[in-house]
């Protein structure tokens, strides 16, 4: 008996064993799973190398560098010294840095709303449908953003011109004054204008995307509770593009602060006008350029990035606070 249940628990504990080794050998090893995990995750970062590296080169270390850059002075005697906060408290009390920034507060005030509206209008008015040839009115639209603001500013500055402009000479052969686009009083409306005629089509394309991504289930059912076709843009369609009109808003803010191309290249004409302080990027750029004060025009372009920073984030506060998020 005791041979027999040795037998019996010999077999029995040959089973157990046998099971184990039939189990991992059915079974992938660990070391292979984890090498085809890692294999997998790493993908993704692989395709992403190049970008993060471009972004890395050209944007995150020139910012670290400008940053560097903005604690030091250079002095005629005694080199480079580090100063620490100086020149932002510098900054701080500048008049001329602060000058520029109410320019283009006034600038964006008068200016963002205008171009918006016109490009929602547009892009309600082409997504109704009642026109013809509706890509060709798209493509008409969208050019202006395709031609470098470069460009644009040196069309718009001929067209201005007070000797050589069509409006003037279309004026001097009436027996009229010129009109005077780029005195003291107009040049910022002048100066809106070109920034409106270049970015209107490239807001009107985001509107009319996002008005393209709404059911068309609410229009029918706009349409059967006797909702006209701008009732419907009013009360439907406009609080569903609050995300896209916000975007857009936050994007106008961004270019607004940071206006140079236009305001410089005008300048040639106009420079009794436009000073090398007219907007904060103008004044950073005559700063390291013709002053060779690099270390604070990094100061004013870091202090201006926080002032963009600043408005931005409180618009979005606001307008989230104030149930723009909600509709």
């Amino acid at each position: 008996m005791i041979e027999a249940s040795a037998a019996v628990n010999g077999n029995y504990n040959g089973g157990a064993d046998a099971s184990p080794d039939r189990t991992m050998a059915a079974s992938p090893k660990p070391p292979l799973r984890k090498r085809r995990r890692f294999r997998v995750s790493i993908v993704p970062y692989l395709f992403l190398a190049p970008f993060l590296l471009v972004f890395a080169a050209f944007l995150v270390a020139p910012l670290v560098y400008a940053l560097y850059t903005s604690v030091f002075r250079d002095m005629l005697v005694g080199g480079r010294r580090f100063v620490g906060f100086a020149n932002y408290l510098r900054v701080a009390v500048d008049s001329d840095f602060w000058g520029g920034v109410s320019n283009l507060l006034f600038f964006g005030a008068t200016q963002v709303p205008i171009m918006l509206s016109l490009a929602l209008t547009l892009a309600i008015v082409l997504d109704r449908g009642a026109l013809h040839a509706r890509g060709l009115f798209r493509l008409g639209f969208f050019i202006p953003y395709a031609v470098p603001s470069v460009v644009a500013a040196l069309v718009w500055g001929y067209i201005y011109g007070p000797a050589f402009g069509p409006f003037s000479q279309l004026a001097r052969g009436l027996g009229l004054p010129p009109p005077d686009f780029l005195s003291d009083r107009t040049m910022l409306f002048s100066l809106a204008n070109i920034v409106t005629w270049e970015f209107t089509g490239y807001n009107m394309v985001i509107y009319y995307a996002a008005l393209k991504a709404i059911p068309s289930d609410l229009r029918e059912a706009a349409a059967i509770d006797g909702a006209g076709a701008w009732q419907y843009a009013l009360f439907v369609q406009l609080p569903m593009l609050w995300p896209a009109i916000l975007l857009t808003i936050i994007f106008s803010i961004n270019g607004t602060l940071q206006l140079f191309n236009e305001p410089y290249l005008m300048r040639s004409i106009a420079p009794a006008v436009i000073n090398t302080h007219y907007t904060p990027n103008i004044y950073a750029y005559f700063l390291s350029a013709a002053n060779q004060q690099y270390n604070y025009a990094a100061a004013v372009s870091f202090v201006l990035g926080l002032l963009i920073a600043v408005i931005a984030g409180a618009f979005t506060w606001a307008t989230r606070r104030g149930g723009g998020a909600s509709r």
